[in-house]
C-alpha cells in the first residue's frame, strides 16, 4: 500500500525532432484529486489540444500541482552529445528542479532516463495514460513554443512563429537559401545542402 505522501512525477519532452532551438522537458507531480480536476477541465496529450486550450491549461496545471519544473538542453548540446542524451539531460534538469525528489517517475515513451537513480516506469503514449505526463507535455510544449515565438522576431527568415522549429517545407527552403543560425541543430541538417 502506498503512503499518502508517495510522490509520482510525470515527465515528458517536446521539440526532440526540431531543426531549431532547444529540447524542453517538464516534470509534474499531481495529487489524485487534482488529476481528476484537471482531466475534467480538459487536460490531455498536448498534441490533441489546440494552442488556446493548452495556454489556458498552463496556469491551471501550475495551480493544481504539488510541484512542477522545466528543464532544457540547447541546440549546441544536442549537436555535441546527441538528441537522446540531450533529451535525458533536459528531463533530469526538470526533475532536479523539483523541490523534493519523487518516489517514482513516469516517463513518456519506451526509453528510460538512464542517469535517474530512482524508480521509473516508461509508458508508450503516456500522455493518454497518466494525467501527470499529460500535464508535463502541456507545460513543456507551451514553454518551448513561447521561447520559439520570441526568437522568431530575431530569426525572422525561417517561419519559426508558425513551425516552432520543426522542419516544414518553408523552413527547409529558407535554410537552404539563408543558411543556418547558431540556434539550428547542425547535426540535424546534414541531409540539406546548407552552408
Amino acid at each position: 500500500m502506498k503512503s499518502k505522501n508517495f510522490l509520482i512525477a510525470g515527465v515528458d519532452e517536446v521539440g526532440k525532432g526540431c531543426l531549431f532551438g532547444p529540447v524542453f522537458a517538464a516534470a509534474v507531480i499531481l495529487s489524485k484529486a487534482n488529476e481528476i480536476n484537471l482531466l475534467r477541465q480538459g487536460l490531455k496529450d498536448s498534441k490533441k489540444l489546440n494552442p488556446k486550450k493548452r495556454n489556458n491549461l498552463v496556469p491551471l496545471i501550475k495551480k493544481n500541482s504539488i510541484a512542477w519544473a522545466i528543464g532544457q538542453s540547447s541546440a549546441r548540446e544536442i549537436d555535441s552529445i546527441g538528441i537522446r542524451e540531450a533529451t535525458e539531460k533536459a528531463m533530469l534538469r526538470a526533475l532536479e528542479k523539483l523541490p523534493f525528489p519523487p518516489d517514482l517517475i513516469l516517463v513518456d515513451g519506451i526509453l528510460p532516463i538512464r542517469l535517474w537513480k530512482g524508480k521509473q516506469k516508461t509508458q508508450v503514449r503516456g500522455e493518454s495514460h497518466f494525467a501527470s505526463i499529460a500535464a508535463a507535455s502541456v507545460i513543456a510544449k507551451e514553454t518551448r513554443d513561447e521561447l520559439i515565438e520570441r526568437l522568431a522576431y530575431k530569426y525572422c527568415d525561417y517561419g519559426l512563429e508558425k513551425n516552432k522549429g520543426y522542419g516544414t517545407e518553408i523552413h527547409r527552403k529558407k535554410l537552404i537559401k539563408a543558411g543556418a543560425t547558431k540556434l539550428h541543430r547542425k547535426s540535424f541538417l546534414t541531409r540539406l545542402e546548407i552552408d
